[in-house]
C-alpha cells in the first residue's frame, strides 16, 4: 500500500507543466502588483490634500463623488490642470500643512462653505446620499504601505484546488535602486571588452573558419576513402555538418559537405544492390570478416538514406520558401544550396542506377524536369538523357519512363517539351538491331559423347573436350545480360512511350508538346505495330491539312509518315503523294536566317522520300524537286546551301535522266510553272538549272566547288570531281561540318596582304623633274595682296 501511495504522489510530466504555468502566472501578477505600488498611493494622497485646500479657498463647496463611479476623461484632464495650478505643498508652513492634514480627516469640514456661519447640516442637499456613502468607505490614507501577497503553488484536496499565498517581505526601494545600479555597472564592465570587428577583420575571420572546416571535411573524406569498412561511422560525423549553424560559413560548408558526400558514395558504393537480412541470416553464426562486411553494408545504406532525405528536405524548403527557426541561411542563399542538392541527385541518378533507393531519386528528379527555374530543369533533363544513353539493360530507363508518363498525364499534358524530348535518347533502336543479328546467328551446338566416339579418336576427343569447356566459359562471359530480359524491358518501355505519344495526338493536338511527339514518332516509327499504321497516317494527314501546325511541325509529320512507310509499311498499299506535295510546298517556307530551322529535317526527309524509295518516284517528281532545291540554295546560309547541293548531287546520280536540266533545250510541250505546288504537273523538264551559274560566284569556296561540279554533270572522276572529304560525306554531315553556329568561317578566310611588301615611294620622287621645278618656282614667288571685289561681277550677272 505504501508503494502505491508513493507512486500516486509522484507528479506526472503534464502536471509539472501545469504547475510551472501557474507559477509563471503568479510571478507575472506579483510583478504587475509591485509596479502599481507606493507611487500610486502617494499621488492619491496628494490629490486629496490639494482638493481640500482648494475647497477651503473657493466659495462654492464641491460635492464629493462616489470613488467607485468612473469619471469622464474631460473631468480627469481638468483635475490634472487644477493640480498643476494648485499651491505646492513644499511652499506652505509646517503649521498650515499640519492643519490641512487634520482637516483632511474630517469629511464634514470639507462639505462646509467656510464663508458662511450656518451649521453643518442646516440644509439638506441632493448630494447627501453621496456623502453618506463616502463616509461609510474606510479611509485609505495610511502611512504604512499595504502588504503584498505572493501566490504559491496550489494544493489539491478532496474538495478541490486550494490556492496558497503568503505575505511578501518589504524590501527597501533605495536598496533595490542601489542593487540595480550595481548590476548596470557590472554589465557595462562586461560589455566593454567586446569590440566590433571591421569588414576586413570579419572577412579574415570568415576565411580562417572556412579553412578549418575544409580541412576537417578533407580529413574525414580521406579517412573514409582509405578504409571504408573501418571508418563507416565517420560518414555520420560528416553528414552532421549539413546542419552547420555558424551564419558566416553555413552556406559554403553545407555545399561542400553535400558535394563531398556525393563523391564519397560514388566511390565506396558496391556494384550490387544491398538487400535487408532475413531472420535466419541474422541468427546464423558467421565469420568476423562477414560480420564486418554486413555492418559496413548496413551503415552505408542507412547513411545513404539519411543523406537523400536531407537533400529532399533542402529542395522542399526551397520550393516552399520556408525558413528554419534558427534563420542561419537566408531565402536568397537557399536557392544556391538547393541547386547543389539537385546537381548531387542528378549525379547519383546517373552513377548509381543499380544501387538502393534509385527509384526514390527518380521520383524526386522527374518533377524538377518541369521546374520553373530553367537551370534546374535543364540539369535534370540532361541527367535523364545521360541515363538513357548509358543504360544497356533498360531497367533504369523503364523506371524513369513510367514516372514521366504518369507525371505528364497528371499535369494534363501541361509540361515542358524538353521532358518528352528525353525519350529520343532511349537505346531501344540499337538493341532491337542486335536482337535481329542474334536471331540470325543461332547458338552453337556441342557434340554429344556418342557422336564424338563415332567420329573422333581418343586424343581428338580429349582436345575437343578442352575446347568445348573454353568455349562455354567465353559464352558465359559474353552473355552478361539476358537477351530475353532486355527485349522484355524494351518492349514494355516502348509501349509506355507510344501510349504517351498517342494520348497527346488524341487529346492535346494544340499542345506545345506536339513537335516533340512527332519527332519521337519519326524516330521509333519502324517499331510501331503494323495494325496502327493506317490510323496513324490518317491522323498525321489531318494534322497537316488543319493548317494549325508550324512548318517545322508539319515536316515532322512528313518524316514520321515516311519512316512508317519505309519499314514494315512497305506491305501496305498506301499512296503517299499528298505527303510529297506537302514537302514540295513547304520548301520555300524554310527559315533562311541564322537559326537554319528545318533544313536538317528537310535533308532527312528528302533522303528517305526520294533516294531510298527511288523505285516509287517518277522522273517528273525528281526533276521538280531538283529544280526547287537549286532555287532554295540561293536564299539560305552557306552550310544549308552545301547540304542542299549535296542532296541534288545524290539525286542526279540516283536519277541519271535528270541531266536534261543542264541543257537549254526544252523537252516536250508546256511551260515550267514555278508557282505550282504540284511536283508532277509543273513541267520541270522545260526549265534549266540557271541557279548553278549564280552559285559559282558564291562567297563560300565549298559552295562554288559544288556548283561547278553539278554544272559539269556531277562527274565521279576528272578535274571537276569533288575531293573525297566532300564526296564521301552525307548531306546532313556536311550541313553540321560547315555550320556557322560558333560564328567561325569554315574554311578560314585567307589574309588579303601579299607576302612581298612593295617599296613605298615618298616625297619628290612622285613627280617628274619639270613638274617638280614648276612647283618649286610657284612656291618661292611672293604673293601680292590685292583687294577682292566681287560686286562688279555680281552686277554684270544681274544685267
Amino acid at each position: 500500500m505504501k508503494a502505491r501511495r508513493n507512486k500516486k504522489q509522484v507528479p506526472s510530466f503534464r502536471k509539472l507543466i501545469k504547475t510551472s504555468k501557474v507559477k509563471l502566472e503568479n510571478k507575472l501578477k506579483n510583478k504587475q502588483f509591485k509596479q502599481q505600488s507606493t507611487l500610486k498611493k502617494y499621488r492619491k494622497e496628494q490629490r486629496k490634500l490639494r482638493q481640500a485646500v482648494k475647497d477651503a479657498v473657493s466659495k462654492k463647496p464641491v460635492p464629493l463623488e462616489d470613488p467607485k463611479k468612473k469619471r469622464t476623461a474631460k473631468r480627469i484632464e481638468m483635475e490634472e490642470e487644477e493640480e498643476e495650478e494648485a499651491l505646492p505643498l513644499d511652499m506652505m508652513d509646517e503649521d498650515d500643512l499640519q492643519l490641512m492634514k487634520d482637516l483632511g480627516q474630517k469629511a464634514s469640514f470639507l462639505t462646509r462653505d467656510l464663508s458662511s456661519s450656518e451649521p453643518i447640516h442646516a440644509k439638506k442637499r441632493k448630494h447627501e446620499h453621496i456623502i453618506d456613502k463616502y463616509e461609510k468607505i474606510p479611509r485609505t490614507l495610511q502611512t504604512a504601505p499595504e502588504k503584498e501577497l505572493i501566490h504559491l503553488l496550489p494544493i489539491k484536496d478532496k474538495s478541490g484546488i486550494i490556492p496558497q499565498t503568503r505575505e511578501k517581505p518589504v524590501i527597501d526601494s533605495n536598496k533595490e535602486e542601489e542593487d540595480q545600479e550595481e548590476m548596470d555597472i557590472e554589465e557595462e564592465v562586461i560589455e566593454n571588452p567586446v569590440r566590433e570587428l571591421t569588414i576586413e577583420e570579419h572577412l579574415v575571420e570568415r576565411k580562417k573558419k572556412l579553412q578549418e572546416k575544409k580541412m576537417h571535411i578533407a580529413a574525414l573524406a580521406s579517412a573514409i576513402v582509405s578504409d571504408p569498412e573501418s571508418n563507416i561511422k565517420k560518414l555520420k560525423e560528416l553528414r552532421s555538418m549539413l546542419m552547420e549553424q555558424d551564419p558566416d560559413v553555413a552556406v559554403t560548408v553545407r555545399k561542400l559537405v553535400i558535394v563531398s558526400l556525393m563523391e564519397l558514395f560514388k566511390d565506396i558504393t558496391p556494384s550490387y544492390k544491398i538487400r535487408p537480412l532475413t531472420e535466419a541470416e541474422k541468427s546464423s553464426k558467421i565469420r568476423k570478416e562477414t560480420q564486418k562486411l554486413r555492418e559496413f553494408e548496413e551503415g552505408l545504406v542507412s547513411q545513404y538514406k539519411f543523406y537523400l532525405e536531407n537533400l529532399e528536405q533542402i529542395i522542399k524548403d526551397w520550393k516552399q520558401r520556408k525558413l528554419k527557426k534558427s534563420n542561419v541561411i537566408s531565402l536568397k542563399a537557399y536557392k544556391g544550396l538547393a541547386e547543389v542538392a539537385v546537381k548531387s541527385l542528378c549525379e547519383l541518378l546517373v552513377a548509381l542506377p543499380h544501387f538502393n533507393f534509385h527509384n526514390n531519386i527518380i521520383v524526386l528528379i522527374v518533377p524538377l524536369m518541369n521546374d520553373v527555374s530553367k537551370s534546374v530543369s535543364e540539369m535534370c533533363c540532361e541527367a535523364v538523357k545521360k541515363l538513357f544513353k548509358q543504360d544497356k539493360l533498360g531497367q533504369a530507363s523503364l523506371g524513369v519512363i513510367k514516372v514521366i508518363s504518369g507525371f505528364v498525364k497528371g499535369r494534363n499534358y501541361e509540361v515542358r517539351p524538353e521532358m518528352l524530348k528525353t525519350f529520343l535518347c532511349l537505346r531501344i533502336k540499337e538493341v532491337e538491331v542486335k536482337k535481329d543479328t542474334e536471331d540470325i546467328n543461332k547458338p552453337k551446338k556441342f557434340m554429344t559423347f556418342k557422336e564424338k566416339r563415332k567420329t573422333l579418336s581418343r586424343m581428338q576427343r580429349k582436345w575437343k573436350k578442352a575446347e568445348e569447356r573454353l568455349e562455354r566459359e567465353l559464352l558465359e562471359a559474353e552473355a552478361s545480360e539476358s537477351t530475353e530480359k532486355k527485349l522484355r524491358l524494351h518492349t514494355e518501355t516502348l509501349n509506355i512511350v507510344f501510349v504517351t505519344y498517342f494520348r497527346i495526338l488524341k487529346k492535346a493536338q494544340k499542345s506545345p508538346l506536339l513537335p516533340a511527339v512527332l519527332e519521337g514518332l519519326a524516330k521509333f516509327a519502324h517499331l510501331i505495330n503494323v495494325e496502327f499504321f493506317d490510323d496513324l497516317l490518317v491522323v498525321l494527314h489531318t494534322l497537316i491539312e488543319s493548317g494549325e501546325l508550324s512548318y517545322q511541325e508539319s515536316l515532322h509529320c512528313v518524316q514520321t509518315a515516311f519512316h512508317i512507310l519505309s519499314g514494315q509499311g512497305d506491305v501496305l498499299n498506301i499512296d503517299p503523294m499528298k505527303f510529297y506535295t506537302h514537302l514540295y510546298k513547304t520548301l520555300f517556307k524554310l527559315h533562311a536566317g541564322a537559326t537554319n530551322e528545318g533544313v536538317e529535317i528537310v535533308l532527312q526527309c528528302l533522303d528517305i522520300m526520294l533516294t531510298k524509295r527511288r523505285k516509287q518516284v517518277s522522273q517528273q517528281r525528281a526533276l521538280a524537286f531538283i529544280k526547287r532545291l537549286c532555287t532554295l540554295a540561293l536564299h539560305v546560309l552557306p552550310n544549308s546551301s552545301i547540304g542542299i547541293l549535296a542532296t541534288t548531287r545524290v539525286l542526279m546520280h540516283t536519277f541519271p535522266k535528270t541531266d536534261l536540266l543542264l541543257d537549254n533545250e526544252s523537252q516536250g510541250s508546256g511551260v515550267f510553272l514555278p508557282e505550282l505546288d504540284e511536283p508532277e504537273y509543273c513541267n520541270a523538264q522545260n526549265t534549266a538549272l540557271w541557279e548553278l551559274h549564280a552559285l559559282r560566284r558564291h562567297y563560300h569556296p565549298v559552295v562554288q566547288k559544288f556548283a561547278a561540279h553539278l554544272i559539269a554533270g556531277a562527274p565521279v572522276e576528272g578535274s571537276e570531281a569533288l575531293r573525297p572529304e566532300l564526296s564521301r560525306r552525307s548531306a546532313a554531315e556536311l550541313f553540321e561540318t560547315y555550320s556557322m553556329a560558333t560564328m567561325t568561317f569554315n574554311p578560314p578566310v585567307e589574309s588579303s596582304h601579299s607576302k612581298k611588301k612593295d617599296k613605298i615611294v615618298q616625297g619628290d620622287s612622285l613627280l617628274n623633274e619639270d613638274l617638280n621645278q614648276l612647283v618649286k618656282r610657284h612656291c618661292n614667288e611672293v604673293a601680292t595682296q590685292s583687294p577682292l571685289d566681287f560686286t562688279k561681277y555680281l552686277k554684270t550677272s544681274l544685267r
